[in-house]
């Protein structure tokens, strides 16, 4: 989905997951702008706190996870390759390019360490003994191989010192070594506020990932049941070359069990100028939203050529907002079906849904400031102002 900013992006969202959800759908949000919290908040005082989960990150409460737990050890061929991916996140920087035997040695690594603690279940599984395994048992194997593995081609010790920081006593021991796993399964609208790291680069791929990863571990066991993973400005920490193979993975996976991912952005700039958008996102995304796109205007031949637009879709997202009823608050929106079936439609909410969408600062003020007063009941907030807006007018 691509809209610039002032389109209704956030507000067209908010639309359309409220929808999917009241279909019995289960929504997982991955958000840097606090843009669901009114919508969250409604739901959880509509099912009086049983959903609407908002995690937000701060120091002081980070999200945790673990990569190594499952309910019954068993690990599947993409359960490895997602782990091989997230350590390889965690030891190489963006910049980095991953080589084929550094990716088959930590692979290798991983397997081996799934095998102990299969055969061992004393040893707890988290990334500390996985770390431990690496230090002590798997260095050593790869000393005593009659093929030596060059440091060049995979060094380990540089690997090991990289990822201390995670292990325990490091600065960010807390991240992969969670005993609680974040509960997806029970709950069906999950949102998480990641925007206090989204400038840091070591963090934000790595709590990106944790998230999509335990979205998609839960995923697995609900049979039958619609599920999405939305994620809005996040999916920039996904978009280095190493990356790649992970979204083609996590794409495929949820598709596979009757799932959406939904990547949401307002910078034309970050999806043309990205083969990894393009190769592991556009090519995956049989259907695509835009917003007003005027402000792209001079880019929009490159924006075209990207998404695999026809003249007839070009002109279609061209008109939207162009010839708007003035009597009616709305705002258009193109919804193309992998070039089968395509239209701009109209965003027309209740006064009682835009206040509980806006992502406007002085109007989401005004009605926290009034659900405090009302002991923190924000639909009657919501039903307070939308009542006084209609008496205005």
């Amino acid at each position: 989905m691509l809209g610039p900013s002032g389109s209704g992006k956030s507000f067209f969202m908010n639309h359309l997951v409220r929808q999917y959800y009241e279909q019995g759908a289960h929504v997982v949000l991955v958000d840097t702008g606090n843009s669901y919290q009114g919508l969250c908040g409604m739901i959880r005082r509509k099912t009086g706190g049983a959903d609407g989960v908002y995690f937000t990150y701060t120091e002081d409460k980070p999200i945790s996870f673990n990569p190594f737990y499952t309910d019954d050890y068993i690990f599947d061929v993409e359960k490895k390759d997602s782990i091989k991916t997230l350590l390889l996140t965690l030891w190489k920087s963006e910049d980095d390019k991953v080589t084929k035997t550094e990716s088959g040695e930590l692979g290798s690594a991983v397997s081996a360490y799934i095998e102990r603690i299969q055969s061992d279940r004393s040893i707890v599984p988290s990334f500390n003994t996985f770390y431990e395994y690496m230090r002590d048992d798997y260095r050593k194997e790869l000393a005593q191989r009659d093929i030596k593995v060059e440091k060049s081609d995979f060094n380990i010790d540089n690997m090991l010192t990289t990822m201390r920081q995670y292990y325990r006593g490091g600065r960010y021991d807390f991240l992969l070594n969670s005993t609680e796993n974040i509960d997806l399964l029970g709950k069906r609208f999950i949102v998480f506020e990641i925007d206090s790291i989204k400038e840091n680069r070591e963090l934000f791929p790595v709590v990106t990932i944790i998230i999509m990863e335990a979205f998609i571990n839960k995923m697995r066991r609900l049979k039958g049941v619609r599920k999405q993973l939305i994620v809005e400005e996040a999916w920039k920490a996904l978009s280095s070359a190493n990356m790649a193979e992970y979204l083609r993975y996590m794409y495929k996976t949820v598709r596979k069990y009757y799932g959406e991912a939904i990547v949401v952005t307002q910078e034309v700039d970050d999806i043309i100028s990205s083969p990894v958008v393009k190769e592991s996102i556009i090519n995956n995304s049989d259907c695509k939203i835009l917003l007003d796109q005027r402000k792209y205007m001079n880019k929009f031949d490159q924006i075209q050529a990207l998404l695999g637009l026809t003249e007839k879709e070009k002109s279609q997202i061209l008109s939207i907002n162009m010839a708007n009823n003035p009597s009616r608050l709305y705002k258009e929106v193109w919804i193309g079906l992998g070039g089968t079936q395509s239209a701009v439609y109209a965003t027309e909410v209740s006064a009682e849904e835009y206040l509980a969408y806006t992502t406007e600062e002085t109007e989401k003020v005004e009605v926290y400031r009034l659900a405090e007063k009302l002991g923190d009941d924000i639909e009657a907030a919501i039903r307070q102002l939308a009542e006084r807006r209609r008496n205005k007018e």
